[in-house]
């Protein structure tokens, strides 16, 4: 009994010290709070008169309902100290709303402060920007002219379809530039009228627009390397799909051979002539699409050669296996109904289920393989569920008790010797005990 009373009390002082520390920290948490209120008030008033009402409202509506929110908390303390005596529960019930309450002001505040001085530093860097914007449309206007003479150079090699994802980068990167450079105006404009939140706009309007300016003049540039990387490659891959024409003579003659090698010659004869305005690109992606279509033909006329497919003689052969074998496994364990265990039923449920699905697969060859193993594994099934049964009859059928004599087959003469005595045996005092109990 003292150890009892020394356990509980040891337990009443452990909680107390943890309502002390919550008390103290529900204390400190609410004059943080209320100094973070405070100190936010003073930013929030600053970012006002240098950014203006409308960059600062998600920051100004966070601080209102801080302000709404702590009320609670400032009441709740203030119930901790009246004159009204409270219990431990009570206590420790307000103090963790005080702490939650001004944890969420702690977190809410700090996200909103962070944007908000992100949002003064964006503004504050304005001039540094328009300065950029307009440096980098300077720059990328020089490069205009030069694009605009590659794309007429280019425009001679190769044909119009090639030409299309760069034929009028020229014309768009110099609207663009325009465009960014009058962005950069008004920025200076909206922000000479405090109007910081169009500024602001207008800026990143004009950054983005200099930004895919620059994008569009060096694809210009990069055209030109990848249409002779283009060529190039579409050499080799001509000399390849040439090479494995005279290949697929070689190979099994199936009409899908004979199919895709014909397609891949037509994609041949379709390449532009030497001295001829051509698409490197699309001609490169249908030889390439063509040729991957005759090495998969190929492929699989070997692989059928390999693996013949199965006549329709030996599915049906493995099936009749299969039936054969889930007659005899359902005889025995719908004769033996309560002798059986669940691991065989299961077994024998699962052939019956895979055996449903057999006859749809033998009209299409392409699942003739499948319906051949699926009959295989039909009959494993069965198999493995009158081993089981078996098993389970054996296990449960009387011992010793004059059941298993010659007569019988438990292991005599006449009955038949070793395991095929046992299952006569077995199926014969089933078939009586059935009779019996039913």
């Amino acid at each position: 009994m003292a150890g009892f009373w020394g356990r509980r009390s040891r337990e009443q002082e452990a909680l107390a010290a943890q309502d002390a520390d919550l008390a103290r920290r529900a204390e400190q948490a609410l004059v943080a709070a209320d100094e973070r209120i405070r100190s936010t008030g003073e930013e929030l008033a600053f970012a006002q008169a240098e950014l203006g009402e409308a960059l600062t409202s998600d920051t100004k509506a966070a601080l209102d309902a801080v302000r709404l929110h702590l009320q609670e908390a400032f009441q709740l303390h203030q119930l901790n100290h009246d004159e009204i005596p409270d219990t431990d529960e009570e206590l420790r019930t307000r103090n963790a709303r005080i702490v939650q309450l001004c944890e969420w002001a702690e977190g809410l505040l700090t996200e909103k402060t962070g944007a908000l001085a992100a949002t003064v530093a964006k503004v504050r860097r304005t001039p540094e920007v328009i300065a950029q914007v307009r440096k980098d449309a300077e720059a990328l206007s020089a490069r205009v002219p030069q694009a605009r003479e590659t794309i007429t150079r280019l425009s001679a090699r190769y044909a119009e379809t090639a030409m299309r994802r760069i034929a009028s980068s020229g014309d768009e990167a110099e609207q663009l530039l325009a465009f960014a450079v009058h962005g950069a105006d008004v920025t200076e404009r909206r922000r000479a009228a405090k109007h910081n939140d169009e500024a602001i706009i207008a800026l990143e309007t004009a950054t983005e627009a200099v930004r895919r300016a620059g994008a569009l003049l060096d694809a210009v540039d990069e055209f030109e390397i990848e249409a002779l990387r283009a060529e190039s490659t579409l050499a080799n891959v001509v000399a390849d799909s040439r090479g494995d024409i005279v290949a697929a003579r070689n190979a099994p003659r199936t009409p899908e051979v004979a199919a895709a090698s014909a397609a891949l010659e037509a994609a041949l004869s379709a390449l532009a002539p030497i001295g001829t305005l051509n698409d490197p690109f699309a001609e490169l992606t249908q030889l390439r699409t063509a040729n991957s279509d005759l090495d998969a033909a190929i492929s699989r006329a070997q692989y059928r050669i390999e693996h013949p497919l199965p006549s329709l003689a030996q599915v049906q052969n493995a099936l009749d296996d299969a039936d054969r074998q889930l007659g005899v496994a359902r005889g025995l364990i719908s004769g033996h109904r309560g002798w059986i265990g669940a691991d065989a039923r299961t077994r024998l449920a699962e052939a019956e289920r895979l055996r449903v699905d057999v006859p749809a697969m033998l009209p299409a060859e392409e699942t003739r393989e499948q319906a051949l193993a699926s009959a295989r594994r039909v009959a494993q099934l069965a198999s493995e569920a009158l081993q089981l049964a078996q098993r389970d009859i054996d296990s449960s059928r009387p011992q010793d008790q004059g059941w298993g004599g010659d007569g019988w087959g438990g292991g005599g003469q006449r009955g038949g010797s070793g395991v095929m005595g046992g299952i006569l045996g077995g199926l014969v005092i089933g078939s009586i005990l059935d009779g019996i109990f039913d």
